[in-house]
């Protein structure tokens, strides 16, 4: 007597994690929708490439969204943020008085910890630090910077926090991908912003480096920034 076994197909589980939109038109169409929810995004670039503007969308996006939202600047004022969000027509007044928005004022050269006090009071989901870069200059060695972004990360993600974070490129930032050189390596995801200022390539554009767990464009996009913000050219 023949025993006939039935097979069974395996079936594979696709995987499918939550995105969040990144608020950059036509970004979320180059990274599979969009930022993988409570992922860590480092924005790099040279002087006046749009990093601020870039970090100002991807708030205002969640905070259309409902979410609540921290803008923590180690650097520009509070009121300059605002300014800048106003030029390109985004206004956050309205969600800074209702509790769902805060721009933190610190201090790295005082205490080069960062509080999150204002993160855990909104319950935020998304928080941008701007720019991490600067909270590395008394730090003397690499693995100091590394360890401690490591750890920054860490704990807004056990938060479920979706972190934005800029990095100055010196010079003219045409090569590298951060200011220390480690920040790229830790965190999910890494976009290069560029600008060229002369010659038949002037002009901005967009690099996406590294995205942990997404099929990503691999090619260089040429960016504006005008009403609402940065616009993906190319998509």
């Amino acid at each position: 007597m023949v025993r006939r076994i039935k097979s069974r197909k395996n079936k594979k589980k696709l995987y499918s994690p939550e995105r969040i939109p990144t608020g950059i038109k036509g970004l979320d169409k180059l990274i599979e929708g969009g930022f993988l929810k409570g992922s860590s995004i480092l924005v790099s670039g040279g002087t006046g490439t749009g990093k601020t503007i870039f970090c100002i969308q991807f708030l205002f996006k969640g905070l259309e969204n409902g979410e609540s939202c921290v803008y923590i600047t180690l650097e520009e004022p509070a009121e300059d943020i605002r300014k800048d969000a106003l030029a390109i027509g985004i206004d956050f007044e309205k969600y800074e008085k209702n509790g769902k928005f805060a721009i933190v004022e610190h201090n790295v050269f005082e205490s080069p910890s960062i509080d999150f006090f204002a993160v855990d009071k909104l319950k935020a989901t998304r928080v941008v630090i701007d720019p991490f870069s600067i909270l590395a200059l008394s730090i003397e060695d690499k693995p100091t910077i590394r360890r401690r972004l490591y750890e920054t990360i860490r704990m807004l993600r056990e938060r479920g926090v979706t972190l934005v974070l800029t990095s100055e490129i010196p010079g003219t930032g045409l090569r590298g991908y951060s200011r220390y050189n480690v920040e790229e390596f830790v965190v999910d995801g890494v976009i290069k912003l560029k600008y060229i200022s002369v010659g038949p390539q002037a002009g901005r554009s967009l690099l996406i480096k590294k995205m942990r767990r997404t099929k990503h464009s691999e090619e260089i996009h040429p960016i504006v920034i005008g009403k609402g913000g940065i616009k993906v050219l190319s998509v």
